[in-house]
Formats: C-alpha cells, structure tokens, sequence
C-alpha cells in the first residue's frame, strides 16, 4: 500500500498560522510595554493622591498585627486604630517640635557653612586649577611655541603670523564693594522659604496618609474578606488569601525590624557623633535613622553631610576625617552584619533588583518613593511567588536561584509551571514524579522489577 502524500495546499496554511502566532505575540509584547508606560506616566503625575494612598496600605500592613492583637483581647477595632493614629500623631508632633530649634539653627548658617566649606575646600581646588593651567601652559609651550606670536607692551592688538588676535586692549573692570549683608540675608530667605513650603507638602501627605491607615485599620479584615469574596472558585480563594497574608506578614516584619534596627543605627550615630564633639548630636542621630530607610541612598548623604560639617567645626584634617569615618563605619557593620543577620533570612531579594526599584520610585517621586521602593518590592515578591505565572520573575527577585536545602518546594511540580520554578524545585519534583514511558519502549528496571509476573498463557484462555 503506497504512502499518502501530504497536501500541497498545507504547507502555507501551517506557515501562515505561525507567522500570525509570531505577530499576535510580538503585538502583545507592545501592547505590555506600552501599559507599562502609560501606568508610570500616570503614577508619576498623579503623586500627590497616590503617594498618601500608597502610605496608607503599608502603615495598614505594618500596624494590621497589632488591631488583631486588640481583638484577641477584645479590644474593639476602632478603639485600638484611634489609638495608634493618637500616638503616630503625637509622636510625629513631639519629634518635629524637638527639632525645630536645631532644624532653624541649621537653616539660618546654611550660608555661612557653605562659604566656610567653600574656604577650607577652596584652597585645595586652587591647587589642583594651578596645576591644571601650568600643564596647560607647558602642553601649548611645547605645541605653539614657534608660531611667532608676541605680546605687545601698548593698548594695540597682538596678531599673529596667521592674522589671528591673540591679545586685546586692557578691559577696565569695576566692582561695587559690599559688605555681604544683603546676599546672605537673600540666601537665607531663599532657604528658609524652600523649607517651609517643603514642609508643608510634607505634612498635609502625612496628615492624608494617617487619616486615611485610621479607617482602613479600623476597618479590620473588611476588605481581606471582600477580596476573597471576589474570587470565582475555592481554589483562588485559598490563593488570595494566602498571598494576603504573605504580603502582611513580610511587610510588617521587614518594616517593623528595620526600625528597630535604624533606631539603634541612630542611637550608635548620636552617641560617636557626640564623642567626637560635633555639633547637634542629637540631630545626628535623629538624621541618620531616618536617612536609613533610604535604601543605597541614605548613608551617602550621611556621610556627605557628616564631612561637611566636620571641616568647618575642626581645625586639622584628622580630626575632621574621624566623625565620618565613624559615620561610614558604623553604617557598614549595620548594612553588611546587622541587617543581613536579622533580615536577611525574611526578605530574599537580591541587591540589583533593591537598587533598580529605589532609583525608579526616587525618579518617579523623590524621596518618599526612594522609602517605598523596598516594601512595593516584599509586595511584588510575595505576589510572585503565590502566582505560578509570575514564576520568572519571581526568580529574577529572589536572592538565590534555589531554595533553601532541605525546605520541601511549594511550587508547581507539572505542567509549564515546573519550567519556571526555582532550580532546586525543579530538580526535586523530576525525581520525585514516576518515570514516564512512551508507547513500545521497554520499561525501565526498577518498574520491571517490582512488577507482578505475568500469567501464562494457558491459564489466561482457561479464564
């Protein structure tokens, strides 16, 4: 019987199926980035609704621990967001009242720090100029010292051989003596505007975020409960829940250690600060806790600060280079020792994905998204690691490519799942699923083996 010959006609039926496959897939890729676009587009110019918002959700995941703490000791919720709002507030009062004094003194000799910086640095950058224009001299001696150009001792222009000018007439320059009065008072003005207005932004986003935590930790598990609601069937009511509770436990962990943690950062600071004998060490130590929520950020204007501060307070070098050496050294043992050692085993993002997401959200909006950077990440994170789609970038996220050893893996062990899932948890789930066999190919040993002998023939028909 002769073999069917396959059909002419079929074969640019089959191509053109793949090249529609290949368009609709690259049209989908445009279509992801051009939504990526148009969301960072309005993210970035809507940030005075979103930025409280964003406050909001994760001061609500962080303090959520605490309202079901209250409840368990029949606490009414409402009762116990009042009472947190009360003591944020206060807090937040207290501590901007407590740094007025300082934040006004700092503010007032901006302009003379500056030009005292200016003056001790200056001499230095004289030196590198002088060196730099004497190099200069010595490069154009050595190139243009033939071409025959003189100088002249009147008013009358020098030309050169080639009918250029090299020198011109004396200009006379006058310049009006003042006492400098006038521009400190115009900086200084400048500044403490600049300040005031910042602040006032700063307080009303506060102000917008606290009010709006206050109803939402009142409001309890209310929209845990309608999220879990919304999902269609059990199975994604499980999941929902499940990344819920992820996301609120990370980010109330992360948050709440790195606290902790930048809080006796600022304790160690203030106290080498004030031992060292610069100025304000109270507000040194307040500065450098805050500055560290700022991922990658935060210690270098620290350090910056620190230096500047310490050049015009002492008199040598070496003493001036000690304040923020310790500065950078005591945030080093935080950053490399501390915080690895008590987060490190919560938080598993690696340190590229940390850096790109601070320098986004800081371009996106400044600061305060420099501070959110890392808990948008934990929530991502979380999310990824619930949703078998998101696998890849789950891995992309995590600090390690595999699990940790002897953890038992929580990914999908079939089908296009097992493809993305970490490595270990791959190798894990081939070995541990039954070998698979194709139709006419000879069985494995180890299944041979344990198979029960076959029935002969004779007993079969007898049957």
């Amino acid at each position: 019987m002769a073999d069917p010959q396959p059909d002419p006609e079929a074969v640019p039926l089959e191509s053109s199926a793949a090249s529609s496959a290949t368009e609709l897939r690259r049209i989908r890729r445009l279509l992801f980035f051009a939504v990526l676009l148009a969301a960072a587009t309005a993210i970035y110019f809507a940030r005075q609704v979103l930025l409280p918002i964003m406050i909001a959700i994760v001061l609500t995941l962080t303090l959520l621990p605490v309202v079901r703490l209250g409840a368990r000791l029949r606490i009414p919720a409402g009762v116990t967001a009042i009472a947190l709002m009360l003591a944020l507030g206060l807090g937040l009062v207290a501590g901007g009242y407590f740094l007025s004094g300082p934040i006004q003194n700092v503010v007032a000799d901006a302009p003379r720090m500056a030009e005292a910086v200016q003056d001790r640095v200056g001499g230095f950058l004289d030196r590198l100029r002088d060196l730099a224009r004497r190099a200069d001299e010595m490069a154009s001696g050595a190139t243009g010292g033939g071409n025959g150009a003189s100088l002249p001792a009147g008013d009358e222009p020098a030309v050169a051989p080639d009918g250029s000018i090299v020198a011109g007439p004396p200009v006379a320059v006058v310049v009006e003596a003042d006492n400098g009065t006038g521009a400190a008072t115009g900086t200084a003005a400048g500044v403490a505007t600049a300040v005031l207005a910042s602040l006032a932004s700063i307080g009303g986003t506060i102000f917008a975020a606290l009010l709006l935590t206050g109803f939402l930790l009142a409001a309890g598990d209310f929209y845990h409960r309608r999220i879990v609601e919304a999902a269609p069937r059990l199975r994604d009511k499980k999941k929902a829940l499940t990344i819920i509770r992820d996301v609120e436990r990370q980010i109330s962990r992360y948050l709440g250690s790195i606290t902790l943690i930048n809080i006796g950062l600022g304790i160690a600071v203030g106290t080498s600060m004030w031992f060292w004998g610069m100025p304000a060490p109270v507000l040194w130590g307040i500065l450098a806790c805050l500055l560290n929520f700022i991922p990658f950020v935060g210690f270098i204007v620290g350090v910056t600060l620190a230096t500047a501060v310490s050049l015009i307070t002492f008199d040598t070098i070496w003493q001036a280079a000690l304040p923020p050496l310790f500065y950078l050294l005591i945030n080093a043992l935080e950053g490399n020792v501390i915080t690895p050692m008590l987060v490190g085993r919560r938080l598993e993002i690696n340190t590229v994905s940390m850096l790109l997401a601070v320098a986004f959200w800081m371009w996106i909006w400044g600061i305060p998204g420099a501070v959110l950077a890392v808990p948008f990440l934990v929530v991502v994170k979380a999310i990824s690691d619930n949703v078998e789609s998101l696998q890849v970038l789950s891995s992309f996220l995590s600090a390690e490519p595999a699990e940790r050893e002897g953890e038992t893996p929580q990914k999908a062990t079939t089908g296009p799942a097992l493809e993305t899932a970490p490595f270990l948890a791959q190798a894990v789930a081939r070995e541990n699923s039954p070998p698979t066999q194709a139709p006419g190919d000879p069985k494995p040993p180890e299944v041979a083996d344990h198979e029960p002998p076959a029935r002969p023939a004779s007993s079969v028909a007898a049957i």
